[in-house]
């Protein structure tokens, strides 16, 4: 498959599985019932890995690794932190404003990772 088709799956993977983020916060939020539907438990699992397998691929392709590229390696550590936060986010069992402040939290840390990758510099503001 080609770069552009894989880096057009990439991005697309991206903005879904951010949009279902944001829903399922709001959600959160609004203590929507709706969170313990099927299809919300299962879609973004299966959207985050196409996003992870066309990321891979993308490294690959490029030649480009994380701990060996810093940019790679920035947005490797952002997306640990984020999932760390949305999982903090969105796992019932904690106190709401917790909650609310990691799902605040975790959309700052991934328009980082959507700088890093579009400047493709570990500090954005420094491009």
């Amino acid at each position: 498959m080609s770069y552009f088709a894989i880096k057009h799956i990439h991005m697309t993977t991206v903005g879904l599985s951010y949009l279902l983020f944001l829903l399922r916060g709001v959600w959160m939020i609004r203590e929507s019932p709706r969170l313990t539907d099927r299809w919300v438990r299962v879609v973004p699992h299966v959207i985050d890995t196409l996003l992870l397998a066309s990321a891979l691929t993308l490294a690959w392709q490029l030649g480009q690794y994380p701990f060996v590229d810093g940019w790679l390696t920035a947005k490797v550590l952002g997306l640990l932190a984020y999932i760390a936060l949305g999982v903090l986010a969105l796992r019932p069992g904690r106190e709401k404003r917790l909650r609310i402040a990691a799902w605040v939290l975790a959309q700052v840390v991934f328009w980082y990772i959507v700088a890093v990758a579009l400047t493709r510099h570990a500090i954005p503001l420094a491009a």
